[in-house]
């Protein structure tokens, strides 16, 4: 059925073989390390309320709960057995970055606010500047204008101004009748 293979033709197809088996394991090696090299989009999670520094620095012992809720927003958690306290509760994962978790509790009595607990929390700004370490800050441009731009700015306006003060023609008359909204029955 199968003609045997010449002398030479057979250990050329074994040593065929042993290299395109070699090729794949060092292609193999070539596709791990491209693949550990591209990295899956994660998408950034965050979760709960961020409560800054200033807020909790704005409460005070007996502020009833509405003042608080003002301040700190809707409370994460508001336990039917703990009808006394609120928890606060903000966590946020993001690519190369350990995933971060604060926690803060107000505690009530009598419907006025006895004491606050909980991790030390970040100022505003400092919460703003985390977000953008992820994503480069561009510079933000210079929002004022300089006097000498004001003055060419005013130089291009003086023709414009000139030919807007020139009367234009007077409107057209209103209509003295409207068409009907609906069209007449047949």
């Amino acid at each position: 059925m199968f003609a045997p293979l010449p002398r030479g033709c057979s250990s050329a197809l074994i040593l065929g073989v042993c290299a395109v088996l070699a090729a794949c394991s060092t292609v193999d090696d070539a596709s791990r390390k491209f693949a550990s090299s591209i990295t899956p989009y994660k998408v950034e999670v965050v979760q709960g309320n961020f409560v800054s520094k200033e807020q909790v620095e704005a409460l005070k012992p007996g502020m009833p709960r509405q003042q608080v809720k003002d301040i700190l927003g809707t409370p994460l958690l508001q336990s039917v057995f703990h009808s006394d306290r609120w928890d606060y509760v903000f966590t946020m994962r993001r690519q190369g970055l350990e995933p971060q978790a604060r926690q803060l509790t107000a505690y009530f009595k009598d419907n006025v606010l006895d004491r606050v607990e909980g991790d030390p929390m970040p100022t505003e700004a400092e919460f703003v500047a985390l977000l953008g370490d992820a994503h480069k800050v561009r510079k933000v441009p210079q929002l004022e204008a300089s006097e000498d731009s004001l003055k060419s700015f005013a130089k291009s306006e003086a023709p414009a101004k000139s030919a807007a003060a020139t009367p234009a023609a007077p409107p057209p008359p209103a209509a003295a009748s409207y068409p009907p909204l609906e069209a007449p029955a047949k």
